[in-house]
């Protein structure tokens, strides 16, 4: 890997392990819908202009069915609930349970029928991830509650759907403009429950810093990163960072929030990880083709 792609692979992983950290902040002020729409509206209005100029938003009036459907299950449904998990989740285990993105889409492949041979390593490995979920919760169930735990899993549902989608339904469609009339339609759907559920006073700074950090750094900024590591080392290596982000996001919920990191949360994260490689037989792939990566 050359020194610009070391560097852009970095920055992705603190990019993209930072959201948890600032999302849980947010939410202590903000309603998760408000938040959502905040996110959504700042990251559209810097990237719709962007993928205007670069002309990758015609391409997409004839895929516009697909499109609204990957927009809901790839942003409008999972990051309400990720928001809202967060009002009881600690960021850590919040990041920790996102790691089973490619265990879940390795899930999906196998109950839809997938052509690829089911091979005695894809089931030990979602075994072995399985027993990674159960530990993870196992020993914080108590404190997180079910209800949480289970809109994360849902998120991670959404999140490996996704790319299921982009793969079936929008081949060949410029990346940039998925990305950016994604933000823009979700932040359209948010926008009346933002409007009835907006604060009875301005958010502290704090609030308001974790909400630009995610609209422009996490949103806008991430994704611009994000494709040029794609082109730089390709699709397959730039997805290995899903392996990394998790970890950042204890680390900072350690550091920043004083959260507590236990034994089942480590031994939960390390079977999750080895679980989703044995599984998908590579790094995990949020997206697989790289016109498409989000």
């Amino acid at each position: 890997m050359t020194r610009r792609g070391v560097l852009l692979f970095a920055a992705m992983c603190v990019i993209w392990g930072i959201p948890y950290l600032m999302i849980r902040v947010a939410v202590r002020e903000l309603a998760p819908v408000t938040l959502v729409f905040l996110r959504t509206g700042i990251g559209a209005a810097l990237l719709l202009p962007l993928a205007a100029v670069r002309g990758e938003l015609r391409p997409l009036l004839d895929r516009w069915r697909p499109l609204l459907v990957y927009s809901v299950i790839e942003v409008g449904i999972p990051w309400v609930l990720l928001a809202r998990a967060e009002t009881k989740l600690s960021s850590s285990l919040t990041g920790l349970l996102v790691a089973a993105v490619p265990l879940v889409g390795a899930v999906v492949v196998t109950l839809t029928g997938s052509r690829e041979r089911q091979g005695t390593r894809r089931w030990v490995g979602l075994l072995v991830g399985l027993a990674g979920v159960t530990a993870l919760v196992g020993f914080d169930i108590g404190q997180a509650g079910a209800l949480s735990v289970t809109e994360v899993f849902i998120v991670a549902v959404c999140y490996a759907l996704g790319p299921i989608i982009l793969a079936r339904h929008m081949v060949g469609v410029p990346a940039m403009g998925i990305v950016a009339v994604s933000l823009g339609l979700t932040a359209l759907i948010y926008l009346p429950f933002a409007i009835q559920r907006r604060p009875s006073s301005v958010p502290t700074a704090h609030v308001l810093e974790s909400v630009l950090g995610l609209g422009v750094i996490c949103t806008a900024i991430a994704f611009l990163v994000f494709f040029a590591l794609i082109r730089e080392v390709g699709p397959v290596r730039a997805t290995v960072i899903t392996y990394v982000n998790p970890a950042v996001a204890a680390v900072l919920g350690v550091a920043v929030l004083h959260e507590t990191v236990t034994p089942g949360m480590l031994v939960g994260f390390a079977l999750i990880l080895a679980g989703s490689f044995l599984a998908t037989g590579q790094g995990p792939a949020r997206v697989p083709e790289p016109v498409a990566e989000s």
